[in-house]
């Protein structure tokens, strides 16, 4: 199965403007930008064919060139990272069985975890789109729920039916925390990965933004609302943590555990 992975990133994010050059800082103490970082995460990603960054923005460009990755340029006009995928696997003439969206805010993104999300897709060929989740811990719950209360929009959780195929995602907490949290937490984060077959992406482009999609700002959501099938990849933490710089509050968190080596356990 052949396999391509892309990375879109936006210069002009409503909520963090400019947020793929924003610089990080490692455990190590050596400073690079988002991108660079999560460009760095997809590169480890073993028996894939190609690595690409998908950007409408000139800066972007430049910077992520002059670290040594290859660019497509696309169309200002993309709505969401699964339409400038779209877009720049047709600008480029790339073909795949399989367009894996590594989002580039992302750069907590394990090797790992993509291999994972290839192996489920070569198994399941009846999905259209795979998604990994995770089962949250203690830590990244208290994350989620403060920043609801604070009125900040987070990370994204996921809920799915007995055969993993996807009921609904949002950017509340789901399904609902009251009282005292359960063990197992009944709450599984949507790790910022897409994995698409060439021909549900291309359709994508055909469907207009579902109320669901703009009410939540999910653009998996567009799937669901057109009958087609998501696939949620359930997959073990191994002492990880998948935040994305979705807030400047975001840094001290995704800088606080960068370059922490990841615990090498079965899952």
């Amino acid at each position: 199965m052949r396999t391509v992975i892309l990375v879109p990133a936006r210069f002009a994010s409503s909520r963090y403007p400019g947020k793929p050059l924003v610089m990080l800082r490692s455990l190590d103490g050596v400073t690079k930008t988002l991108i660079q970082r999560t460009w760095e995460a997809a590169m480890a990603v073993r028996g894939v064919a190609a690595v690409y960054i998908a950007t409408d923005d000139s800066r972007i460009c430049s910077v992520a060139e002059g670290f040594g990755a290859n660019v497509i340029m696309t169309s200002p006009f993309c709505e969401n990272g699964t339409a400038r995928c779209a877009d720049a696997v047709v600008r480029a003439g790339i073909e795949a069985d399989l367009v894996v969206n590594v989002q580039g805010d992302a750069p907590l993104t394990p090797p790992w975890l993509v291999e994972a999300l290839v192996e489920a897709a070569a198994a399941d060929t009846d999905s259209d789109m795979l998604t990994p989740v995770v089962r949250c811990d203690g830590e990244t719950l208290a994350h989620f729920l403060a920043d609801r209360r604070e009125g900040r929009v987070g990370g994204t959780t996921a809920v799915f039916d007995r055969n993993f195929r996807a009921l609904y995602f949002s950017k509340e907490v789901l399904p609902f925390i009251g009282g005292e949290v359960a063990d197992p937490i009944p709450v599984f984060q949507h790790v910022g990965l897409y994995g698409y077959r060439s021909t549900s992406l291309a359709a994508y482009g055909t469907f207009p933004p579902g109320p669901l999609e703009i009410r939540e700002g999910l653009e998996q959501l567009r799937f669901l609302e057109n009958g087609m099938t998501v696939r949620c990849v359930p997959v073990s933490a191994r002492g990880h943590v998948f935040w994305e710089l979705n807030n400047p509050i975001d840094l001290v968190r995704i800088e606080s555990v960068l370059g922490t080596p990841v615990k090498e356990v079965t899952t």
